[in-house]
């Protein structure tokens, strides 16, 4: 087979270097200058600027957006022998949260966008119930006012777990500022990314916000006494100080992958390509796009033999993975999720492609199903 006449990244961190190497070197170099490399007023900018786009009082920043829904969830007062209501179509950390403070997740089904399925909800309340986490998937937020009636009226607090979704809103409110909390990723490939592991939670309730900053700094009050124990979680001021830079480039980041999404959403045929319908409601920055098709993994190796990179979030459900086995739940559980799980795929939406290799891209789907139809 001959070789491919280009190749497109999935992702494209080595451009993003390159594009932002002579703002960053000079920003990096400072901090390790200052020899305050734990806190400091990098950690306190990134943490006001955070909370400011969240449309939240408070922030504070961790070292990964999986320590941002463990200490979210400690905050609300979960432990051992909890519910929570989820999804299992999340990134694994998603689950593995509520699994290590010894509570147990209570999947429910989604809705065609990937989102939790408000209707699902009540009917997986128990007495048990001590928070409702949907996740905000792909960079689209699920149907925050729904869930937010559910649980107003049944008294649970809703930790948003908001990982893939900087920026989006919900009937003009912003991610992670709807629920008691938000827990964000600033993974390398977050649409807001560091240089590293990174994660932050944003509430509005200042006792959530000191008992976190107590808890992801071992517990501390001062430096020589400790209430509660607590975790090492703190955020490095080199990530912090690089946040600080990015989060000023992120509405061009969402503009360039919303300008992106429209382009694909205008050449892909929609007889065999399907994707979740752009609402008035929503403000989707697209951390992923996703299509949902028959015969996806013919289709990604058609792609791959042109030199189109893809990927697949997530193929295997959490409930089905075998870390779950002792959860109870089974195939057939969550027939949305599952049938999703064999279709999803995709595509390179990252802010360095450019509108030709984009509408390469879409084509070269379209003529695969015309090829194969």
């Amino acid at each position: 087979m001959p070789s491919p006449v280009r190749t497109i990244p999935y992702v494209n961190l080595a451009a993003q270097w390159e594009s932002e190497r002579e703002d960053l070197l000079p920003v990096v170099e400072r901090v390790l200058a200052s020899g305050t490399y734990i806190g400091g007023t990098d950690v306190d900018e990134f943490e006001a600027k955070a909370a400011e786009l969240c449309q939240a009082k408070y922030c504070v920043a961790l070292n990964s957006g999986t320590d941002a829904l463990v200490c979210g969830l400690l905050a609300l007062g979960v432990g051992r022998g909890d519910e929570v209501i989820t999804p299992p179509n999340s990134f694994v950390a998603s689950t593995a949260s509520i699994v290590h403070i010894g509570a147990k997740p209570v999947f429910v089904d989604v809705l065609d966008d990937q989102n939790i399925d408000p209707e699902k909800i009540e009917s997986a309340i128990t007495p048990r119930t001590k928070a409702i986490m949907p996740v905000h998937l792909t960079g689209r937020m699920a149907k925050m006012d729904e869930v937010m009636e559910i649980a107003e009226r049944h008294g649970i607090p809703v930790i948003e777990d908001a990982a893939q979704s900087i920026g989006a809103t919900y009937k003009g409110r912003m991610s992670g500022s709807v629920g008691k909390l938000g827990c964000f990723s600033t993974h390398p490939l977050k649409n807001l990314n560091a240089c590293g592991d990174g994660g932050f939670v944003v509430t509005s309730d200042e006792s959530v916000a000191n008992l976190i900053r107590r808890l992801r700094n071992h517990g501390l009050v001062d430096r020589n006494s400790v209430e509660r124990f607590g975790y090492v979680s703190r955020m490095d001021a080199i990530q912090a100080a690089v946040l600080n830079w990015r989060i000023d480039q992120l509405p061009k980041v969402i503009q360039r992958r919303q300008h992106l999404a429209r382009l694909y959403d205008s050449i892909l045929d929609r007889k065999h390509v399907f994707t979740a319908s752009r609402d008035a409601n929503i403000t989707d920055t697209f951390h992923t796009y996703v299509i949902q098709v028959d015969r996806r993994d013919e289709l990604q190796s058609h792609l791959a033999a042109d030199g189109v990179s893809t990927a697949i979030h997530y193929p295997i459900p959490i409930h089905l993975q075998p870390a779950a086995a002792k959860l109870g739940f089974r195939a057939g559980d969550f027939p949305v999720v599952e049938s999703q799980a064999k279709r999803i795929l995709s595509l390179p939406i990252n802010q360095f492609l450019s509108d030709e290799e984009v509408i390469f891209i879409a084509e070269t789907v379209n003529a695969y199903f015309r090829e194969t139809s």
